[in-house]
């Protein structure tokens, strides 16, 4: 049985593991992206020992979201493909946000059609 995660409101009723697994791994891509491209602004002029171990820190807090996402879908019948699939888009999303609000780089076109293209992806894996 699945418990509920994360609550819809006052009711006692749950998201969907669709839903929960889909929120779940946005928060897991957040703290993932920061730790791996975060250190590149904040820690560039300290140890690489230091970098790691805040990466690290944080990487294990990203654990905490993607392990339960990854199981609320599994055991909800979301194949292990699926799941991978829906983890990269959503991945690029948040690359695309981060990219842009935190290191201020601007989105070539080329980059856009490449997450068009993943997001066919999503189409063709869920299609059946």
């Amino acid at each position: 049985m699945i418990r509920c995660i994360l609550p819809t409101g006052g009711d006692k009723r749950c998201m969907s593991p669709l839903l929960q697994t889909i929120s779940l791994l946005v928060l897991s891509n957040l703290f993932m992206t920061f730790a791996w491209y975060g250190h590149l602004k904040t820690l560039g002029s300290k140890p690489l020992w230091s970098a790691i171990l805040v990466s690290w820190a944080i990487a294990l807090a990203e654990y905490c979201f993607q392990v339960p996402a990854n199981r609320i879908g599994y055991n909800s019948g979301i194949s292990m493909q699926k799941l991978k699939i829906v983890q990269e888009v959503i991945t690029l999303a948040v690359f695309v946000i981060f990219v842009r609000l935190w290191g201020g780089e601007k989105l070539k076109l080329d980059f856009l059609w490449a997450a068009l293209c993943m997001c066919g992806a999503v189409y063709f894996v869920f299609r059946s």
